[in-house]
């Protein structure tokens, strides 16, 4: 007898769990599917050595919306945040090093060892990023309106955002359409002359991109990554892989089911009637519900489990054409000791992000190996050592490091990353035993995460971090494609709910929040 749901989720990522528990939240019968044994997709914590917890994608939960935290009662779950007083430390090359802190004031006062002049317009330079990252941070949790069709309900929201944004403060509408598509070395220079200063500001706008900073629009990546706060980190006590726990608990609590190792072969479609027939899983077995959510991106959801021959060629072409671009690789290591960098007084310095970025003509330069097909051959780093918070990730006096890089593009010109995947380890242990002299001596084992891998093992198209490119052609209205941006699909009963949606990648649950009011809508 087939099973029969309200809703089935496809997917188990932090996105697809925030829709079920919401769904499950209001009386819905409701199913997970995630294909993998461990929960959080991309947010995943998992023992990849014996007594070592790492965060194999993501390790930050800074983006995470606060009504998600609420509406779910994760903390009464058991979800604990950790932070550290130090946001950034960035040894430079000359053997010095620029510490940020969380505290406005004493990241000013570090900044006047490099330049009094940049000391003293930190603080506004602060507030104006705060100012403009709320803009943003107002259209988070909005579905956006459909500017094919619009409903009353839809533009009367976007509209309470410009209210808002009044209230804020007048003139910020207009600094915030100056700036969005500005490059970010540009707008960084009308402030700053400090190069380290900028470098390490830099990697908040080129985060899961293939551009530099001197690319149009990276500042509204750069706000995109401060939506919270400016520089605002939180890891999670017991990993990444923690949140992905409390959010399957909060659901299965509300009623929802979760199951893992359960892949989906295909979704079968009514042609006639254009709806989602059933969910056929790997063994065959097949599951009937009124709706379905995809948190896959959309080419996997729409080539993959629908099948173009499903859907109209105009919107497949619009499929076709998003923009994944994956850049990112990461290394984890297993370190049999803490590590000290260059510049380094304190071992709390290292409890934040470390960055490898001298200067923005450093991110510039390590983006230009990727226009040709090869991997930087001085790359920017940015790097976590979770240990330092959370002892409780390592065996003692263990540690763990992870290290995302840029740029590792996923199409490799001369060679393939099946090939290069050793060598690419190498080369970034490489780069950094040049700021944390003897960390080689300390490697007990590595994990090395190619764009390649991110495609096969966690089902990021391309690599693509953010499920899709997040540049000012991809995001709102026209993500994933001009005239589908409000989580719905050409399939009546069929709706997205990944970051390749609105408003994007990174761990925000807020693809998963909005998908579910929508969902709500209907059933």
């Amino acid at each position: 007898m087939t099973q029969r749901y309200d809703a089935i989720v496809i997917g188990g990522g932090h996105n697809g769990l925030v829709a079920a528990a919401y769904l499950a939240k209001a009386k819905k019968k409701v199913l997970v599917l995630e294909r993998r044994e461990v929960l959080g997709g991309a947010a995943a914590t998992e023992e990849v050595w014996p007594g070592f917890c790492v965060n194999t994608g993501a390790a930050d939960a800074g983006l995470l919306q606060e009504a998600v935290v609420q509406d779910l009662f994760l903390k009464m779950q058991g979800l604990t945040f950790l932070e550290s007083e130090v946001a950034v430390f960035a040894p430079l090359g000359n053997g010095s090093s620029l510490v940020l802190y969380r505290d406005v004031a004493k990241s000013a006062a570090e900044i006047g060892r490099f330049s009094q002049r940049d000391a003293g317009r930190y603080p506004a330079f602060v507030a104006e990023v705060e100012r403009n990252a709320a803009i943003l941070k107002e259209m988070m949790l909005l579905t956006p309106p459909n500017v094919l069709e619009p409903h009353l309900g839809d533009l009367s929201a976007w509209g309470r955002v410009g209210l808002n944004v009044k209230r804020l403060g007048g003139p910020n509408m207009m600094t915030f359409l100056r700036i969005l598509p500005m490059p970010l070395n540009l707008y960084l220079d009308e402030w700053f002359e400090t190069d380290a200063l900028k470098g390490a500001l830099g990697g908040y706008g080129i985060t899961g991109l293939r551009q530099g900073p001197r690319a149009a629009g990276t500042v509204l990546m750069f706000l995109y990554q401060n939506v919270n706060g400016f520089l605002h980190h939180r890891f999670v006590a017991g990993g990444m892989g923690q949140l992905s726990a409390v959010l399957a608990t909060a659901a299965r609590q509300m009623g929802a089911e979760v199951r893992t190792g359960a892949a989906v072969r295909q979704l079968s479609v009514d042609s006639e009637q254009y709806l989602v027939n059933s969910v056929v899983l790997e063994n065959g077995e097949e599951l009937r519900a009124k709706v379905v959510l995809s948190s896959l991106d959309p080419r996997r959801t729409f080539f993959n489990l629908v099948g173009p021959q499903n859907l109209e060629p105009h919107f497949m072409r619009h499929v076709r054409n998003i923009m994944y671009r994956g850049s990112t690789a990461k290394v984890n290591l297993a370190l049999n000791g803490l590590p000290e960098f260059v510049g380094q007084t304190d071992k709390m310095q290292l409890s934040g992000h470390v960055r490898i970025a001298p200067s923005l003509d450093y991110l510039e330069k390590a983006y230009d190996a990727a226009k040709y097909g090869r991997y930087s051959p001085a790359p920017y780093l940015d790097i976590t050592i979770p240990t330092l918070l959370d002892p409780s990730l390592a065996p003692e006096g263990r540690h763990i490091m992870t290290t995302t890089m840029q740029y590792a593009p996923y199409e490799l010109r001369e060679s393939s990353w099946n090939m290069e995947r050793e060598a690419l380890g190498d080369h970034i242990v490489e780069t950094l035993n040049q700021y944390a002299p003897g960390l080689s001596q300390l490697i007990l084992h590595r994990q090395i995460i190619t764009p390649l891998d991110w495609e096969q093992t966690y089902g990021l198209t391309e690599g693509s971090i953010h499920h899709g490119q997040m540049g000012l052609d991809q995001l709102l209205v026209m993500r994933p494609v001009p005239g589908w941006g409000q989580y719905r699909t050409p399939l009546g009963n069929l709706y997205l709910c990944g970051a390749g949606t609105h408003p994007g990648g990174g761990v925000t649950g807020a693809p998963g929040y909005n998908v579910a009011w929508e969902v709500l809508k209907k059933i």
